[in-house]
C-alpha cells in the first residue's frame, strides 16, 4: 500500500511522519507532494519520505491519497489530480468546510472520506474524527482508521454534520484550552508569582486534572464536587464562574467555531 500527502504543512506533515511509524506501511511507501521549493528542500532531508512536486510523478502511484492544504486550494487541487486518479483510490480530506460530495463532484472519485483532526495529532495525542462515503468498504475504513490513528485517537462519526461539529468541540478546542490556561497564568503574574513559575503551576496543573479525569469514570461534575467544600476557596472561584455566565459563554464560543465550519462548508 503506498499512501501520498498532498500539501507538506504542519498537519500534512504531522500525518506523514505519523505514518511512516505504522505497520501497514513499508518504509519509503509514503509520498508528500509539494509545490513550495522550500518545503521541498525541507523533504529532501527526510529519509522515510519520497518527495514530489508533480501530480503526475505520484498520484497515479498511490492507494490512498490524503489532502493537507489549505480550504481555499481545495478545488485548484481537486481539478488538478482529476486527470491522474483512478476510481480505486480513496482520497481523505482534512480540510474544514470541504464536503464529500465536492470532492467527488470535482475529482470524479466515489470512495471518499472527510477528517477532522486538531492541533496534538503533532505529539501523537490528536483526535480526528471521520465520515466516510458508502462506497468505502469496510475494511477500508478500518485501514484508514489505523492510519489515522497514528497520531493519537480517532472517533468514526454517523454523519458530515459532526464532522463541522467536531470543528467546534475537538478541532478547535486546542486553543480554548490554551485560552483558559492564558488567563490563569496572566492571574498567577498579577499574585506575584514569577513568569516561569507561572507557567508551572498552570500547565501541571491541567496535565494533573486531565489524568485524574482520565483514570476515572468520575465526571467533571463530580470531579468539581470533590474539590470544591462549601464556603471554600474552590467554592468561590465557581460560584465566580456561575455569575457570570462562563459555561455558558464557552458553550456559545464552540457553537460559534460549528457555525463557522458550516460557514466555510457553503463558502467552498
Amino acid at each position: 500500500m503506498k499512501v501520498l500527502v498532498i500539501g507538506a504543512g504542519n498537519m500534512g506533515l504531522t500525518y506523514a511522519e505519523g505514518m511512516s511509524k505504522s505497520k501497514l506501511l513499508k518504509k519509503k511507501n509514503i509520498m508528500v507532494l509539494d509545490k513550495s521549493e522550500e518545503k521541498m528542500e525541507e523533504l529532501s532531508q527526510i529519509s522515510h519520505f519520497d518527495a514530489f512536486s508533480e501530480l503526475g510523478d505520484c498520484v497515479p502511484k498511490a492507494d490512498i491519497i490524503f489532502i493537507a492544504v489549505k480550504p481555499y486550494h481545495a478545488e485548484t487541487v481537486f481539478k488538478a489530480i482529476k486527470g491522474f486518479v483512478k476510481p480505486e483510490q480513496i482520497i481523505i480530506s482534512i480540510m474544514a468546510g470541504v464536503t464529500i460530495s465536492t470532492i467527488k463532484d470535482i475529482t470524479g472519485l466515489n470512495k471518499v472520506i472527510r477528517a477532522m483532526p486538531n492541533l496534538p495529532a503533532q505529539i501523537g495525542k490528536g483526535l480526528t474524527s471521520y465520515v466516510t462515503s458508502p462506497e468505502v468498504s469496510r475494511i477500508e475504513m478500518l485501514t484508514v482508521e489505523s492510519l489515522l490513528d497514528t497520531t493519537g485517537k480517532s472517533v468514526r462519526v454517523s454523519n458530515e454534520n459532526l464532522i463541522d461539529a467536531s470543528t467546534g468541540i475537538s478541532g478547535s478546542g486546542p486553543a480554548y484550552v490554551f485560552y483558559f490556561m492564558q488567563s490563569m497564568m496572566e492571574a498567577a503574574l498579577q499574585m506575584g508569582f514569577s513568569k516561569t513559575d507561572s507557567t508551572v503551576l498552570v500547565s501541571q496543573t491541567f496535565t494533573g486534572a486531565i489524568e485524574l479525569f482520565n483514570q476515572s469514570n468520575l465526571s467533571p461534575n463530580s470531579w468539581m464536587e470533590k474539590v470544591a467544600s462549601k464556603g471554600g476557596t474552590t467554592r468561590a472561584a465557581l460560584d465566580s464562574m456561575e455569575d457570570n455566565n462562563v459555561n455558558e459563554l464557552i458553550k456559545e464560543a464552540a457553537f460559534a467555531a460549528f457555525s463557522r465550519a458550516v460557514e466555510l462548508g457553503k463558502e467552498n
